[in-house]
C-alpha cells in the first residue's frame, strides 16, 4: 500500500520552514529548493503542498497568524476568570510581541507586513488577521467598559469602543516594530503600553 501522508501537517511543516527561512533572509531569501532543503522534504512534495510559491507565503502568514491568535486563546482561558480589562491587556501584550522568545516571531511578522506593502494577495490576509484581532479588543473593551458604571458611556457605544481598539491594535503593532530596530527597548515598550491601557480605563 503506498504510504499515506499526512497533508496538512505536512503543509504546516513547511510553513514552520519558510518562517526560519524568512527570519534569517527575509521573504526574497525564501525558495522552493531552501525551504524543501529545511523542511527535510523532497522538491515534489513541496509542490504537491503549494501550486506557487505565492500559495506557500500565504499559507506560512496565515499560520503564523494562528499562531499567535492560539497564543491568545491559551492565555485567556488559562488559569482562575479574569476582568475583560485584564483580558485585554494580555492580548495587547501578545499582539506587541515584546517577549524576548518571540522576537523571530516578530522578525517574521514585519516581513511579511513589508512583503505586503507591494502583494495585494499577502496584504488581504493581514488585514483578515488585523480584522480578527480587532474585533476581539472591541469586544473586551465594550465588556470593561460596561462593567465599569455610568463613566462606562466613554467607551461604551459602538463607535468608541472601536476606535479605541484600532488606536490599541496600532500602538501593539507599532511597539514591535519599535523593539526590533532598537528604538525603544522591551521595558520601555511595555511602559508605553501600559500607561495606554492605564488612560482608557480612566476614561471610562
Amino acid at each position: 500500500m503506498p504510504k499515506q501522508v499526512d497533508l496538512e501537517g505536512r503543509r504546516r511543516q513547511i510553513a514552520e520552514a519558510v518562517c526560519l527561512l524568512v527570519d534569517e533572509h527575509g521573504l526574497e531569501g525564501v525558495t522552493l529548493r531552501d525551504v524543501a532543503a529545511r523542511a527535510e522534504v523532497s522538491m515534489g512534495a513541496v509542490q504537491r503542498c503549494f501550486h506557487t510559491k505565492e500559495e506557500m507565503l500565504l499559507f506560512a502568514l496565515a499560520h503564523v497568524g494562528e499562531r499567535v491568535s492560539e497564543r491568545v486563546r491559551s492565555r485567556l482561558t488559562a488559569g482562575p476568570a479574569q476582568s475583560a480589562a485584564s483580558e485585554l491587556g494580555l492580548v495587547a501584550g501578545e499582539v506587541a510581541l515584546l517577549r524576548e522568545e518571540h522576537r523571530a516571531e516578530a522578525r517574521i511578522w514585519l516581513a511579511f507586513v513589508a512583503g505586503a506593502a507591494v502583494n495585494q494577495a499577502l496584504a488581504r490576509t493581514l488585514r483578515s488577521s488585523y480584522a480578527a484581532l480587532e474585533e476581539l479588543m472591541v469586544r473586551l473593551i465594550t465588556e470593561a467598559a460596561s462593567g465599569a458604571g455610568e463613566g462606562a458611556q466613554a467607551v461604551g457605544g459602538a463607535v468608541s469602543a472601536r476606535a479605541e481598539a484600532r488606536t490599541l491594535l496600532a500602538l501593539a503593532d507599532g511597539l514591535t516594530a519599535h523593539v526590533l530596530v532598537g528604538h525603544r527597548t522591551v521595558a520601555e515598550a511595555e511602559e508605553v503600553l501600559h500607561a495606554h491601557l492605564a488612560g482608557l480605563w480612566a476614561r471610562c
